[in-house]
């Protein structure tokens, strides 16, 4: 059976008005006003209600727990038991927001096997199996099945593992099918290998790359993640610098050094800038030429590809900084809060015609990418723009194996320096911010999001004031 439970962070607060309350680590949002039946109802979710009550909620108390149950889940407050008879077999913990578990069509005929994104971890006492395909991971609470994964390395009719004792039934396998961790494959053709998991673009990543990106990245995962000190008061703060080597020193201080040139300057000059001037925005001339300056396509050409005569013609570009292969895999996303000259909205940079293209996008998505990225920096008011820099993964991956995408976050780093120079040299500010939501992008492109999606981005604007360098 499977029932839906408030997770263990969270607990519920009925107030004298009727209101419900969610109080989260010591803070309490009101959700709704419910009738005394619905909140007599609502205790339960500390132990768990059948999941299945709510597919045939008819009495008015039974709808109104079934509206607060999504609300819960949509703000990833719930978890979902898997039992079979008093035994539990998994905790189901949503990884993407929306979740909602809904079981796939599996029959005794059916051959499953496991994606190759599946893997099993110790999490402090749990052992847990995910995938950074899944919008769900599972906390295995039944040894056994851990046998049953091991097998289905390789394809396997789920008539034969019923057989088998110990199975633990079809629900659960069902469920792992929703979450793609379990591939259902073709009877004729498919053996479980890669080309068979999804489409071409996901046939590119490496495995440890898609773990890596949805796991240092908001949106696929519900991990704490940002400056949270987890080691404070178990480990001491590493030095802000590295005790020297023992040695012969050679002084450099000593040598009489040429006259500084205006690079030089300008890497002195260079710092974060958080707060922005909100009565004299940057101008839709400076945004041209900050992204001319540092993103525009400069050349073309095309070379056949070097090992293999005969085989593809491989396009190039080169632009003002540096990518891996000359690959030029980043794009530039804009979200405009306040640019004197351009209206508010979200653009794509087309860095060939150079030139901004609007894509629809709704206030609210839009209005959260800023103000998430507000949150991030610690400032006082909106970026004036807020750059997303999004990478066509297979750009890279249909070269490099096993560093392709290590190779992304470097010419993001290079990129992100490019943006802080130009933006000194112009006399405007900026900042780059260390995570980004790249299921919030994917909704808002309607982009998957192993396909391109955010790497990396930047705030700038033109500068309320000196802050002090970082």
């Amino acid at each position: 059976m499977l029932s839906v439970r408030l997770n263990e962070h969270v607990t519920l607060d009925a107030q004298d008005d009727g209101r419900l309350a969610v109080i989260v680590e010591g803070y309490s949002v009101n959700l709704s006003r419910l009738s005394a039946e619905a909140t007599r109802r609502a205790a339960a979710l500390r132990t768990g209600l059948p999941l299945a009550s709510f597919a045939a909620a008819r009495s008015a108390a039974a709808q109104e727990m079934a509206t607060l149950v999504r609300r819960l889940a949509r703000r990833g407050l719930v978890e979902y038991r898997l039992a079979q008879g008093r035994k539990d077999l998994a905790i189901i913990e949503p990884q993407v927001a929306d979740y909602w578990p809904k079981p796939a069509k599996l029959r005794a005929s059916d051959t499953v096997v496991l994606s190759r994104f599946a893997y099993l971890r110790r999490r402090g006492n749990a052992l847990v199996l995910e995938s950074p395909r899944s919008a769900a991971l599972f906390q295995i609470r039944e040894p056994t099945i851990a046998r049953f994964l091991a097998e289905l390395s390789r394809p396997q009719k789920l008539a034969e593992l019923k057989r088998q004792r110990g199975f633990p039934g079809l629900e659960l396998f069902a469920l792992l099918a929703d979450c793609q961790i379990l591939l259902a494959l073709d009877a004729i053709a498919g053996d479980g290998l890669r080309p068979q998991e999804g489409d071409h673009d996901l046939v590119l990543w490496d495995f440890h790359d898609l773990v890596f990106h949805t796991r240092s990245t908001e949106g696929r995962q519900a991990n704490p993640l940002g400056g949270l000190y987890p080691y404070a008061g178990l480990i001491a703060p590493p030095p802000a610098e590295r005790p020297s080597w023992p040695g012969d020193r050679i002084a450099l201080g000593e040598l009489k050094p040429p006259a500084q040139s205006p690079m030089a300057q300008l890497l002195r000059k260079r710092h974060s800038l958080r707060d922005f001037d909100e009565a004299n925005p940057i101008q839709l001339a400076e945004l041209a030429q900050f992204l001319d300056s540092t993103a525009r396509i400069l050349s073309r050409w095309e070379n056949p590809l070097d090992f293999e005569a005969g085989g593809p013609i491989v396009g190039f570009t080169s632009r003002p900084y540096p990518s891996a292969g000359s690959a030029y895999e980043l794009e530039l996303y804009l979200a405009v809060a306040n640019c004197a000259g351009l209206s508010r909205g979200f653009y794509h940079y087309d860095a060939s015609a150079h030139a901004l293209v609007e894509i629809e996008v709704g206030a609210a998505e839009l209005e959260a990418m800023l103000s998430t990225a507000q949150f991030a920096m610690g400032a006082a008011a909106l970026p004036q723009v807020l750059i997303t820099i999004a990478a066509r993964f297979g750009r890279l991956s249909w070269k490099y194996s096993a560093i392709a995408y290590s190779l992304i976050l470097k010419d993001v780093g290079a990129l992100l320096q490019t943006f802080y120079l130009t933006a000194t040299d112009m006399g405007l500010g900026g900042c780059a911010i260390g995570a980004s939501n790249i299921e919030l992008f994917a909704e808002i492109t309607g982009l998957r999001f192993h396909a391109e999606g955010p790497v990396g981005q930047f705030a700038l604007g033109r500068g309320a004031e000196r802050q002090a360098a970082d």
